[in-house]
């Protein structure tokens, strides 16, 4: 996911996508696009809308193999419908949704690698990568979601806060979007149905997620990939 306008990334992102902001001399981007060369996972589809011809130009150069630039340029679709636009290109099983501007160091096993072990296709729709909220860099809210005993998950609730942050990334089946609309929506929309047939699961990351949505945050993660683990 590539495609926003990255409105709390400014005054640096005025002059350039976010997904090209540089943390430790590296676009953000090339974070995303290397842990899923790393498991050979093709093909890979990016989505341009703000400053596209700047991102598209970054893209090509890379020659990565079986790279795929899903040009918004006139509508921009957000999580939701940016990728049911690509269904046909991702093909019939899941696929990996990554946002551009979040960032982990892992710990022993690769988190993109525990996720495809812990699929299981007759029970679930969408399994996301979850980050302790106490124990996470550049996020202030108040969590995301529950996680019980099964690895199911549920919302939090207003009042409270909730130990799980949704980091961004997650492993989703297309028979999720049979039934949503065309055009821009969000990936809330999906998540609530599956929520709402128990097929929603998570897996607990291992190591420091780090999101990078602000010029202080890309400060303190810098910082903090280049001190000891």
């Amino acid at each position: 996911m590539a495609a926003g306008l990255g409105t709390r990334m400014r005054p640096l992102s005025l002059t350039r996508p976010k997904p090209l902001i540089e943390l430790n001399g590296k676009p953000l981007i090339d974070y995303a696009l290397q842990r899923l060369t790393a498991l050979n996972i093709r093909p890979i589809v990016v989505n341009v809308h703000y400053l596209a011809d700047l991102l598209e130009e970054h893209l090509i150069k890379s020659k990565l193999p079986d790279l795929i630039i899903a040009d918004e340029r006139l509508e921009l679709l957000d999580t939701g419908g940016g990728a049911k636009a690509n269904l046909d290109t991702l093909g019939p099983g899941p696929f990996f949704i990554l946002n551009s501007d979040t960032l982990w160091r892992d710990e022993d096993e690769e988190n993109l690698k525990s996720l495809q072990t812990a699929w299981d296709d007759e029970k679930m729709d969408c399994l996301m990568l979850l980050a302790v909220r106490n124990n996470s860099l550049g996020y202030s809210g108040e969590g995301d979601f529950n996680l019980d005993d099964q690895g199911r998950l549920s919302r939090r609730k207003k009042e409270e806060k909730a130990p799980f942050v949704h980091t961004g990334c997650c492993l989703i089946h297309p028979r999720l979007f049979d039934s949503a609309p065309e055009g821009a929506f969000s990936l809330n929309l999906v998540w609530d149905k599956a929520l709402l047939h128990g097929r929603l699961f998570g897996v607990a990351l291992k190591g420091l997620w780090m999101h990078i949505g602000t010029p202080e945050a890309l400060i303190a993660a810098e910082k903090k990939l280049n001190s000891k683990p």
